[in-house]
């Protein structure tokens, strides 16, 4: 299926990627490996961001606003370090279960930014693992509410959830409805990655009445400095034409880099887009 076909190929992208560049960066130990592999969506999946019915969207009047959010911390103390280091409002979302998930949430949040649960879905085939504390189709209910409320209890800064890989577990309109109910519950917002083209999450979302948006452009599919650029480029004429804008990325050297020179250029050519975390658009 095509949700299988990206996932693998996204896995294949970043074994390469790391392979290459962890030899040339080992010695300086800033970057270390990510051993579960990310599922990201077709780059053509941009949507516009909508609100939930019911609730309003305040824009800046100066500046179309873009969240950034970077995803899979809780992997490695220096690469969040390095992105924290970048002083740029943006949100950061930590897998579960991790050796450093508790810590490096406790030291984001001390710093003033946003955190979030990147929460592990079950993805198409059933060769590539989530990482710990995913939730599967073949949970029933009990056990999908258990496994998230302990992950959250292990990230209790979180403001919000989104989902980490998941392409078919957020096909399932039954499944993902079970899950949003006690991420609703907790009073906290949800954040589509949109890792499938079939993801019912957010629609579900917005009929649940909760805050919500989708993911508008990856930046980092594929982990190039070049690339990255482009994409924030794509992400910053979203904003532009929409009035808001989310980008996900991924602790990558290419996306460290990459968001480094956004941001200078944003401080030489004045604020013509507004920085905020993500609960300011919901």
């Amino acid at each position: 299926m095509k949700g299988n076909y990206q996932e693998k190929e996204t896995q294949r992208n970043h074994r390469r990627f790391f392979l290459i560049n962890g030899l040339t960066y080992l010695a300086g130990t800033l970057f270390g490996l990510n051993f579960f592999s990310m599922a990201e969506a077709n780059e053509k999946s941009i949507w516009p961001l909508a609100q939930p019915r019911g609730q309003g969207m305040s824009f800046s009047a100066q500046a179309p606003r873009i969240a950034l959010i970077i995803d899979d911390i809780g992997y490695s103390v220096p690469r969040a370090q390095a992105f924290l280091a970048l002083n740029m409002p943006m949100t950061f979302s930590i897998l579960p279960q991790l050796p450093y998930s508790n810590r490096l949430a406790e030291e984001i949040t001390g710093k003033g930014h946003e955190v979030m649960l990147h929460q592990p879905m079950e993805p198409y085939g059933n060769e590539i693992h989530p990482g710990p504390g995913a939730v599967y189709i073949s949970y029933g209910n009990r056990k999908i509410e258990e496994t998230i409320e302990q992950n959250l209890s292990q990230i209790p800064q979180a403001t919000g959830v989104n989902n980490h890989m998941g392409s078919r577990f957020t096909s399932c309109s039954s499944k993902v409805a079970q899950a949003l109910k006690i991420i609703k519950k907790k009073d906290l917002f949800f954040v589509d990655s949109l890792t499938s083209r079939h993801s019912q999450a957010y629609q579900m979302a917005r009929r649940l009445n909760m805050r919500t948006a989708p993911r508008n452009v990856f930046l980092d599919h594929t982990p190039d400095i070049q690339a990255v650029r482009r994409q924030l480029i794509h992400l910053k004429q979203h904003a532009l034409k929409h009035g808001a804008a989310i980008g996900i990325g991924h602790p990558h050297l290419s996306t460290l880099t990459a968001l480094r020179n956004f941001k200078q250029e944003l401080d030489e050519k004045g604020p013509w887009v507004e920085l905020v975390s993500i609960s300011n658009l919901l």
